[in-house]
This record gives structure tokens, sequence and C-alpha cells, in this order.
């Protein structure tokens, strides 16, 4: 992909409103929770947090603007012509984006994702990921996120063939 634009780069760093990205975000943003098979993982599994926002390539400014707001995250194609900002880094996620959302609750149902999502990053950071009862725990909750399944998942040891 080509470099961005030098409008698209002075557009990226004009200021954005704390309500306003509030607002993008309820509408275009996702908090997610990956679990994924990892061998190398001590239970074999690993939870991957992502905060996402999403626009046609042809409002790639808005992405590099949410950047610049949040000092943190990149810039990625997601599929076709959409493009993507995402901030996957934990330090960043812990540091930067839960702080902001606590201080401007989203207005949404959103909200009860990014709740959700919180409650997973500081299990995480009690390293509460790193044991099976734990990764179990979290994939419930993530199961219950982004119109996830609300029904009983089946515990990863079932999946993985681990007795």
């Amino acid at each position: 992909m080509e470099e961005p634009s030098e409008t698209t780069r002075s557009t990226a760093s004009s200021h954005l409103e704390a309500q306003w990205v509030v607002g993008f975000v309820d509408g275009e943003g996702c908090f997610y929770i990956g679990i994924n098979p990892h061998p190398e993982m001590s239970i074999g599994f690993q939870a991957l947090p992502e905060f996402t926002v999403v626009q046609h390539k042809k409002d790639i400014q808005i992405l590099y603007a949410l950047k610049s707001f949040f000092g943190c995250g990149v810039i990625r194609i997601n599929h076709g012509d959409r493009m993507a900002y995402r901030v996957r880094g934990f330090d960043h996620l812990i540091d930067r984006i839960i702080p902001f959302f606590e201080e401007h609750s989203l207005k949404t149902k959103k909200k009860l994702d990014f709740l959700k999502f919180r409650k997973v990053l500081l299990m995480m950071k009690n390293q509460e990921h790193l044991k099976l009862d734990g990764i179990e725990k979290i994939k419930m909750i993530a199961s219950q996120m982004n119109r996830g399944c609300k029904d009983i998942v089946q515990p990863l040891w079932k999946q993985s063939g681990i007795n």
C-alpha cells in the first residue's frame, strides 16, 4: 500500500474531540478477544485482545486521526477496500484505550462489550490467562461479546483433545 498523502497526514493530525471519538467508536468500533490454540503456551491457548475501527479506504484519514488521538496502534488493510485501525499491544490497551473509555463512557450496547473487554484485560494483567480455568473464563466472556452466542461454550480442553 502506498504512503498516505499529505492531505491524509494533515487531516490525521487534526484534533479530535473525546465525545466525537466515543460516538464514532460506538458506531464503528469493536472490542474483541480472540482465543487461539498455541502449542508453545503451557496451557495450549493464548488470549489476544484487540480494539479495532474499520473504514472504507476513502476514509482512511479518520483512522490516522484516531491513531494520532490515542498515540498508539497501526493502520492495516482489513479486507478488500476496507482499512482498520488496530490496537493489540497489551500496554497500550491497558494504559490508553481502557482509561479513555472509563473516563468517556460509550452510549450504546457496545459499552457492555467494553466492560467485558476490560474485565478480560484485568484478568490478563493478573496473569489469569496463563491457567486453564482462567482461559476458560476468558473464553466464556469472549463468547458473549459482539453479538456472540450466549449458550454454554464447549470447554477448550474438549476442543483440543486434552484429558
